[in-house]
Parts: structure tokens; sequence; C-alpha cells
């Protein structure tokens, strides 16, 4: 039997059933009906991608739950006899027991290992209530846990392989960076720009740079290649870079030239439409030769791909 993707949404494993709701007494273990379930009965998911709550929201949501009850049902799956895990809806699972409520609207589908985070992942695109960091990290799992390959995550979850991969790439940057972008202190776009500094000594002095003076994005790409540069000879050492390349995000790049505004421009048009990091290395007078990184053989088909499907458009 064909499997359903996950990309269409959770309402494609939800049945339209939710007035006809049943508690546990009533009930055995029927597949998709909305019941009513003790919290108690209900333990968290242990594949849930999101670890970070905001506060102000969660106290909202749990005033809402007091007043009103949970409207949405959550998703579960039994695990033993009065005993359920959590499959999706978190955030209402946990407003529910901070409420004080003794019982929830919940749907019991029973699903794999696999199943069940990327239901959670699902869930939380579609809220929009994941962060980058966590949804990397996620995809990860879905990867070195249940052997799936990057076109396969895009598909379960309904995203293209090339999100997927860029996402993928921030797990590249020091665990500092992505606590940092986790927290909010820094944005994706400034996470993007850390990953040109290439080595990680010069990534983490452009992050500490970027957090003390509140530079922009474009600000953080300026520094982050500057600081490149510096590790690998070719321009001014900022200061508090040290030229060793203890560690790097990316192998270490040969002498750089500072291109010029239009050659920039140039660059940042073709990793917009790549989505990786390009580089244009002169070699004599008007000549030279465009440089498109790839992380790995996923990736390096994916740029493949997208090439060909440009030249057959042409």
């Amino acid at each position: 039997m064909q499997k359903r993707g996950l990309g269409r949404g959770l309402s494609a494993l939800i049945p339209d059933n939710r007035h006809a709701v049943v508690y546990d007494s009533e009930a055995g273990d029927t597949d998709g009906v909305t019941r009513m379930i003790a919290v108690e009965h209900i333990e968290s998911n242990p594949y849930q991608p999101r670890t970070i709550f905001d506060p102000e929201k969660m106290a909202d949501l749990v005033a809402s739950v007091r007043e009103h009850g949970v409207l949405q049902p959550v998703l579960v799956r039994r695990m033993a006899p009065d005993r359920y895990q959590l499959v999706a809806g978190e955030r209402r699972y946990r407003a529910a027991e901070k409420a004080g409520l003794r019982s929830i609207p919940a749907v019991i589908k029973e699903c794999t290992d696999r199943e069940q985070l990327e239901m959670a992942v699902v869930e939380n695109l579609q809220r929009e209530d994941i962060g980058v960091i966590e949804a990397a990290r996620a995809y990860r799992r879905l990867i070195d846990e249940f052997e799936m390959t990057q076109d396969t995550v895009a598909q379960r979850v309904g995203k293209s392989r090339g999100a997927v991969s860029n996402v993928l790439r921030l797990l590249r940057l020091p665990d500092e960076v992505q606590d940092s972008v986790e927290q909010g202190e820094i944005s994706e776009g400034h996470a993007r720009a850390l990953m040109m500094a290439e080595f990680t000594t010069a990534i983490l002095h452009t992050w500490n740079e970027t957090r003390r003076k509140h530079l922009s994005v474009r600000e953080t790409e300026k520094l982050a290649k500057r600081s490149r540069e510096s590790m690998a000879g070719g321009g001014p050492e900022p200061e508090g870079v040290n030229r060793q390349p203890e560690g790097s995000v990316n192998s270490k790049p040969a002498s750089i030239r500072q291109p010029d505004p239009n050659e920039t421009e140039v660059v940042e048009q073709i990793q917009a439409a790549l989505g990786t990091k390009v580089t244009i290395r002169r070699t004599s007078g008007d000549a030279g030769r465009i440089e498109i990184d790839f992380y790995s053989d996923e990736e390096l088909e994916r740029l493949a791909d997208l090439l060909g499907s440009l030249e057959r458009a042409r």
C-alpha cells in the first residue's frame, strides 16, 4: 500500500470526526476516533523537534485553555493500556497540564518512531513554531536514525530538496552559534552570513562582533569575508582572529582578491539561484572561473539537477 506524504498536512492523517467524541471507558483501541484521555496517561513526545517554547505565548495559551479548554485534539499513539505517547500537539498538552485539566481530546494514530518524528516536524513547520536550527536537527535525525535521504526528507515534510539542504548546512556552525540562533540573539540570515567565514575561529570572532556591535546581515557578511581572507593570508587581519585554521566549516580556501561591487552583486545573484556558496576566481585580465560549493553527494546531485533544468529551460 502506498504511503501518504506528510507534506499535505496533518489533516490527511486525522479524519474529520472530531464531533464523535468518546471517553476511555467507552472505546477500545479505535484508531482515528477523537476521545477524551486523562492528561496523566499521556507522556511527551521523545522525538519532539521543538525545544524552545516562548514563555509569554505559553502563558497566553494556558490562560485560553483554562477558560475554553483544548479546542483542537492532540495526536497520540497507544503504548500500553492507559498509556499514550504524544505525536503532535506538545504546546496544547503542556498548556493543559499547567491549566490543571484532567483530560483532553485526543486522536489515536498507529505510527512508527519515524512517522512520529515526521508528524511532529510537519505540525511545527505548518504552524511556523519551529526554529531553523530545530528543523535542521530534526532533518538530521531523520537522515541519521531512519536512513532517509535528503530527497526523502524533503518529500515527507513538504519542502524542496534545496531548502532542506540549506537548513542542514547550518549544523556546520559551532554549537555556540547554533545556540545563539535558537535563543534569538542572531537571525537565520546572520547565521548564513557567518558561514562565509569558513574557519571556526573566524566564525566565532565574527559572531562575537556581530552581537557586540549589533551588525546587520550585510555587515556580518562583509566582516565574515574579511575574517576568512585574513586566515587565508589574503587580507588584513581583523583584531582577535587567529590565523591558524584549527577548525574549518569548509576546506581551506585559496587567497581571495577583494571583489568589486559589480562582481559581488553577480555572486549574490548566483548564490540566491543555487542556494549555496559561490566564488568567482580571476585568472588573468577579464578571464576567470566560477566555483560552486557543495557539502554532500545529495547536494551535488541537487545542483546538477538544478543546472540541468536551467539549461533545458533556455
